[in-house]
């Protein structure tokens, strides 16, 4: 059943997940109420399960790639399916932050250039190198990182959306909110038994990681332009990937 204003908390969280879906990939989901996303900010605590479901999926892919092609080439492989599964929100959230938060001079003038759906120089620099880094990261890391990482990087985004205000009253990450302290609790702790579950204790040195990474992210971002946007989370979710990729390979 839809939720409705007589909905129960726990069944109308029963929307939760498909939500964190809907918001973070673009796998086919059948249609949702449009009232589910009246909790958007609630279903943050989903975000590592969208890691997770990503993880299981392109893991698949490289487990029947491998059976005939060598690793540079599944890893390109699961890197072009990540970024088909999510529609590459997170890379253009990258590229758009490193053009703004580079590339002005002022508050104003970088959320305008974030805004700009043209990409730059820092952009295009900034995609290439973190594409680079992801690819090498895919080549020589398990299945067990690969989902590590995937669920850790998603789970990151959450404390931020809490921490940080939104510098513009529009746009997905303005649209969604400010998640509750509970709900940001849940997300790390689903996010840390995950990375425990499928990398070990090495897992917990790349949440570590993550979470110092994130904190950079947050400080920067709140010096730049005063706060957060999407551009903003979803550059996050790419550095955070990148940083438990390398801590994982290094391991």
């Amino acid at each position: 059943m839809a939720p409705n204003e007589t909905d129960t908390p726990a069944t109308s969280r029963l929307w939760d997940v498909p939500v964190a879906f809907a918001l973070l990939t673009r796998l086919p989901l059948p249609p949702l109420p449009h009232s589910a996303f009246k909790h958007g900010a609630r279903a943050v605590w989903a975000y590592p399960l969208v890691g997770l479901g990503l993880g299981l999926i392109v893991s698949g892919l490289a487990w029947l790639a491998a059976l005939a092609l060598p690793s540079a080439i599944v890893a390109g492989l699961v890197l072009g399916a990540l970024v088909m599964l999510t529609g590459a929100m997170h890379e253009d959230g990258f590229a758009d932050t490193a053009d703004g938060l580079w590339g002005g001079h002022d508050a104003a003038r970088r959320l305008e250039i974030m805004k700009d759906s043209r990409i730059g120089a820092y952009g295009v620099l900034a995609l290439v190198l973190a594409m680079g880094l992801r690819w090498q990261g895919l080549i020589d890391v398990t299945w067990g990182g690969l989902i590590t990482a995937l669920v850790v990087s998603r789970a990151m985004m959450v404390p931020l959306m809490r921490a940080l205000p939104h510098v513009r009253n529009n746009g997905l990450a303005h649209s969604v909110g400010r998640p509750e302290m509970d709900d940001v609790s849940l997300a790390l702790g689903i996010a840390a038994v995950l990375a425990v579950l499928f990398s070990g204790a090495t897992g917990i040195i790349a949440l570590i990681i993550a979470a110092a990474v994130t904190v950079g992210m947050g400080a920067l971002a709140k010096a730049k332009i005063g706060g957060q946007t999407g551009d903003i989370l979803g550059a996050t979710q790419i550095a955070t990937e990148i940083a438990v990729l390398l801590v994982l390979v290094a391991a």
